[in-house]
C-alpha cells in the first residue's frame, strides 16, 4: 500500500493581510513619540543624578536621632540609632532607608512593626535636625554624631 505525500510549503503573508502591523493611528503615533522623548531625557538624566557607586560621605558614621512629636498619643522623646554608611542609612534598631547627599539633605523612612514614617532634613557636621511624618502623627527630628 503506497500513500501519496504532498508537499506544502508556507510562504510569509503579505504585509497587506495584516493591517496592524502596517499602520499606527495618530494616538498611538503621538503615544510613541512622546514615551521615547520622555525615556531619552530620563536616561541623559540618570547617570548625573545617580552615580553609579556610591562613595565614601562625610557624614559616614553613627549618629543618634531624637524624635518629638507634639501629640501625646504619637509618643515623645523617642531616641533611635541609625548608621550611614556611604551615604546610605541604616539602623539595627528598625528598619531604615534613605540617603544623606553630600551637601547634608538626608531623606529617609524608618518603620517598625506596623509603624512607618519618612522624614526630610539636613545634616552639617555633628549635628541634624529636620521634619518627620507618619500616618497618623507628624513631629520634628533632631540628630548628633555619636
Amino acid at each position: 500500500m503506497t500513500s501519496d505525500v504532498t508537499a506544502i510549503t508556507a510562504l510569509e503573508p503579505a504585509t497587506g493581510d495584516y493591517p496592524c502591523i502596517e499602520t499606527q493611528g495618530p494616538v498611538m503615533g503621538y503615544f510613541n513619540k512622546a514615551f521615547i522623548a520622555a525615556s531619552i531625557a530620563f536616561a541623559l538624566v540618570s547617570p548625573i543624578a545617580t552615580p553609579a557607586v556610591a562613595a565614601a560621605s562625610s557624614f559616614d558614621g553613627a549618629w543618634s536621632v531624637h524624635i518629638a512629636s507634639s501629640s501625646s498619643e504619637c509618643g515623645n522623646g523617642q531616641t533611635v540609632s541609625i548608621g550611614i554608611n556611604n551615604g546610605q542609612v541604616t539602623s539595627s534598631m528598625v528598619s531604615a532607608s534613605g540617603r544623606v547627599a553630600d551637601a547634608g539633605n538626608i531623606s529617609v523612612t524608618l518603620a517598625s512593626g506596623i509603624k512607618k514614617a519618612t522624614g526630610f532634613g539636613h545634616l552639617s557636621g555633628t549635628s541634624g535636625s529636620g521634619t518627620w511624618r507618619g500616618a497618623l502623627c507628624s513631629g520634628t527630628w533632631t540628630a548628633s554624631r555619636d
